[in-house]
């Protein structure tokens, strides 16, 4: 399995920490990618390096695209470059997780209309003015989307994101 996790300023840092190692643990490659290669501050002060920039990189390239929160989907939203990655993978039904924030990157690349979403409580207006369905549950799956709330939600995520590619992998 080939990762994609995307990363910017001030990414949560346990929220790109855990998914990192755990698709790490399972013999996967992971790369992290950025709209710009470089280094770059988490929320809670640690450092983060990208491996790629997004220009360097194909959607085609890769089975899964994990999104962290923090402030860093705002920022990552502004860059047409990532939405259009999103939205490929996404619509050639390959896996996208998300968590806390995460999900206003979906929400740019036009890909959660009519679909069950967990996100952040701060969020939810925002998932819903865009026709996501907001469930207030700890972690959702529906299709290929697989989303969560916060931290607390990140096992669960994690469960079901690595059983789900194991399973039609």
């Amino acid at each position: 399995m080939k990762v994609a996790i995307l990363i910017e300023e001030f990414v949560e840092d346990v929220e790109f920490l855990y998914p990192y190692y755990r698709f790490k643990e399972e013999g996967w490659d992971v790369d992290v990618i950025s709209p710009n290669r470089g280094t770059f501050k988490g929320k809670k002060g640690m450092t983060h390096k990208s491996d790629k920039s997004i220009v360097e990189v194909s959607p085609d390239d890769y089975d899964i695209l994990f999104i962290p929160g923090g402030y860093a989907p705002d920022r990552l939203r502004r860059y047409p470059e990532v939405l259009e990655f999103v939205k490929k993978i996404y619509d050639t039904g390959k896996i996208v997780g998300s968590i806390c924030h995460g999900p206003w990157v979906l929400i740019s690349a036009g890909i959660v209309k009519g679909k069950r979403i967990a996100g952040y409580y701060a969020i939810k207006d925002d998932l819903v003015n865009a026709g996501a369905i907001y469930t207030g549950n700890e972690v959702e799956h529906d299709g290929n989307l697989f989303t969560g709330t916060d931290p607390s939600a990140m096992s669960e995520l994690m469960k079901m994101i690595i059983e789900h590619a194991k399973k039609y992998s």
